[in-house]
């Protein structure tokens, strides 16, 4: 495992919930990245409690999430380890109930 590699897997294994976007949950730059910390926000997440890393701050992170996620874009969402998916796929599972399930770790 790279270096890169291993920080990302130590970020999103070391926090509850970790999202990878462009900005920060206090100033998301990029409408995806923001509805991301909506939809959150909609499940009872409180935005300071999310750990935020900001691709654009660092071109290894924005790359190597790619990689260890096998997911092309960004904003990534990872709860408890597990990655989640990018905005579409939480509006998807927000609206179906299901990521509040996850982020309340209910079966």
């Amino acid at each position: 495992m790279s270096d890169t590699q291993q920080r990302i897997d130590e970020l999103v294994k070391g926090h509850e919930i970790t999202l990878f976007m462009k900005g920060n949950a206090s100033f998301p730059m990029c409408g995806f990245s923001g509805r991301a910390i909506q939809i959150l926000k909609a499940c009872g997440v409180d935005p300071k409690t999310v750990k935020t890393v900001n691709v654009l701050d660092d071109a290894e992170i924005r790359q190597g999430i790619k990689e260890y996620s096998n997911w092309p874009t960004i904003p990534q969402l990872y709860v408890k380890g597990e990655f989640i998916g990018g905005s579409d796929i939480m509006m998807e599972m927000y609206e179906s109930g299901e990521l509040q399930q996850v982020i309340n770790g209910q079966p």
